[in-house]
């Protein structure tokens, strides 16, 4: 796929946010802990707001990106991936969340790269933060139930 456009680069991303909340609906669906369940939902919403996001600025809309930097706890790194096989336990579940939201970091700070256009660069990097932040809730997460020392 060549992102060489900057509507090529906003059709990339909003099939990316389309398949991450299909993502988040379907661990919802396997999990069995409620909280995360409603956690995990909460999140596929999210990032249907960042899709919806993404069309409005395609249609010329602007968006003002967020510019504070969010803290890695740099947890996705160091733990053994996981693949979702449709039966999967709490803390399989948050390192399959983490991971993700690191790739869409990654994406997005890839895609900010890539572009020319200065407005598009913003909104590129305002995402990736966004992602880091749902990154960041679930390493949270996980060093409270799988981290904390007894």
């Amino acid at each position: 796929m060549r992102l060489d456009s900057v509507e090529a680069i906003l059709d990339f991303a909003i099939r990316s946010e389309e398949k991450a909340s299909e993502f988040y609906i379907q661990l919802a669906k396997e999990v069995k802990r409620e909280s995360m369940k409603r956690v995990f939902l909460e999140f596929a919403e999210e990032e249907k707001g960042h899709k919806e996001k993404l069309l409005k600025i395609k249609e010329g809309g602007k968006l003002v990106p967020a510019s504070e930097e969010v803290m890695n706890l740099k947890i996705a790194e160091y733990v053994q991936d996981v693949e979702p096989n449709g039966n999967i336990d709490y803390q399989q579940a948050l390192i399959i969340a983490m991971k993700s939201e690191k790739e869409a970091y990654k994406m997005y700070q890839g895609l900010a790269e890539a572009t020319q256009d200065l407005e598009l660069k913003k909104v590129l990097l305002g995402l990736a933060q966004e992602e880091a932040k749902h990154k960041l809730r679930f390493e949270i997460e996980y060093d409270e139930y799988y981290l904390k020392e007894d």
